[in-house]
């Protein structure tokens, strides 16, 4: 087998190719190697208004020298479409329009909705109360017939 000479993060050491695959595992990365590992999940960047601003001013400053907007491009971790985007949305002059935008389908309940199911809920309790007390006083007559003593009654009026 053929001794290979690898780093490991913390200290140089040589081993064989079979051990430091046994040995290093995922984590070991070599010196002035980025970590190759994901993130496992990944997390949408969200750029505030005020920063697309600059870069577009920055991007605009940079077209006059050779190579200039790549150098933006790839010290600021963005792709060319975000400012073919940007510049879309400033020439609309729509200074929302830089801020980002809550992402997913719009809400289509209707809070009129929300408010007539809570006056209807409200309005079966009170009618159940309402059976529960006639239902009582009802006994409350029977109760005083048996025992000889009614009760002066007057008939509700009905309601409309």
């Amino acid at each position: 087998m053929k001794n290979t000479k690898t780093y490991s993060s913390a200290v140089g050491v040589e081993r064989s190719g079979q051990a430091e695959r046994s040995e290093a595992g995922p984590t070991a990365v070599g010196v002035g190697h980025p970590n190759p590992e994901v993130v496992a999940k990944a997390k949408r960047r969200i750029f505030t208004g005020e920063y697309k601003q600059r870069v577009l001013e920055e991007a605009d400053k940079a077209k006059e020298e050779s190579g200039g907007i790549g150098a933006l491009l790839r010290r600021e971790g963005l792709y060319s479409s975000h400012l073919t985007t940007w510049r879309h949305e400033r020439a609309t002059g729509i200074l929302q329009s830089l801020t980002p935008q809550k992402r997913g389908p719009k809400s289509k309940r209707n809070p009129l909705d929300d408010e007539n199911q809570k006056l209807q809920r409200e309005n079966q309790h009170l009618r159940d109360e309402l059976r529960k007390a006639e239902i009582v006083i009802d006994v409350q007559k029977k109760v005083a017939a048996l025992l000889g003593r009614p009760l002066c009654t007057t008939d509700r009026e009905p309601q409309s």
